[in-house]
């Protein structure tokens, strides 16, 4: 008989105990938070305040970014934080709380950017449509699918995860309260919720990447028709940002959610939660700004009126 204990607090064993690591560590995850929160920033004030940027695509780009500043901001303070001050405990409630707002942000990010390339498919395939296609009412219920089927994949599971019963062991070989870690310690028998994890990744990502692959593959064969060079470049620039981010997140993201639970891959799990919550969220930004002439345009006409009501 296993000795089974109500579980009020986990210990987060973190990335590394070497304490000039450690140093180095905090440094790092400090400046790419900062630039993250910054440069999400700057997108989110631009694409509200510049009338130009008041498109479907602009809109999606703007809850993207806040997506990026809540989804960087469940993991990388309570981080800094421990790294800080050396306390690496966290109680139950609030590892409920990272792991489910964890998940939900990064869960809707998947079927933000199918949205967003059914946006870009819309725009180039059908641009004299584009506008009554893509309208406010049409733009606001399709991010609120995202938010809706994302809840309805995960309340579940975030259920039956912090269900599981623990002997005394409560040491979570992870930064931040995992699915996997949390699994990985439990006395209850995990059969069940491993294949739930398997089978709700395999749709999330199975759904999403069709629907985004089938989006690209008719935009690239709308575009190889077009007469002009000029055209077919201006329209491979309005999705090449879109596309580049899909790459980088997918190709992140995919390892944590389809990752098993074995004990010596916890490391790669690490290493790969800490690059798409820390480092993704900050290349991102920069991304979308430096490949966008709208972007750019909109950012030096607020950074010229900032200069002059300073003047």
């Amino acid at each position: 008989m296993r000795n089974h204990t109500a579980i009020t607090t986990f210990i987060l064993l973190g990335l590394t105990d070497d304490p000039h690591l450690q140093i180095l560590l905090f440094i790092f995850l400090l400046i790419t938070y900062m630039l993250s929160i910054t440069g999400n920033l700057i997108i989110l004030v631009i694409t509200l305040m510049d009338v130009r940027l008041k498109t479907a695509m602009y809109y999606f780009l703007q809850n993207f970014s806040i997506l990026e500043i809540l989804f960087t901001s469940v993991d990388i303070p309570r981080l800094l934080y421990s790294i800080a001050t050396g306390d690496k405990t966290i109680t139950y409630y609030a590892c409920a709380f990272q792991l489910f707002f964890g998940y939900l942000f990064g869960v809707t990010e998947f079927f933000l950017l199918a949205t967003m390339s059914y946006d870009r498919y819309v725009a180039i395939c059908k641009p004299l449509h584009y506008m009554t296609i893509m309208n406010h009412q049409v733009c606001r219920r399709l991010l609120s699918s995202c938010w809706v089927i994302t809840l309805l994949i995960l309340i579940p599971f975030v259920s039956l995860v912090m269900g599981l019963e623990f002997c005394s062991d409560n040491a979570l070989d992870h930064f931040a309260c995992d699915a996997n870690a949390i699994i990985i310690i439990s006395c209850s028998d995990t059969q069940f919720i491993e294949k739930l994890v398997i089978i709700c990744s395999a749709f999330i990502l199975i759904v999403t990447l069709t629907f985004v692959v089938w989006s690209y593959t008719t935009i690239i064969q709308t575009i190889l028709r077009f007469p002009s060079t000029q055209q077919r470049k201006k329209a491979f620039s309005t999705c090449s940002s879109h596309m580049i981010v899909v790459s980088i997140t997918y190709s992140s993201l995919i390892f944590i959610y389809m990752k098993p639970t074995e004990k010596d891959e916890m490391k790669i799990n690490k290493g790969i939660t800490l690059f798409a919550t820390s480092i993704s969220p900050m290349i991102n930004p920069f991304i979308y700004t430096l490949r966008n002439k709208q972007v750019i345009q909109a950012l030096n006409d607020l950074v010229k009126k900032l200069m002059l009501s300073r003047n």
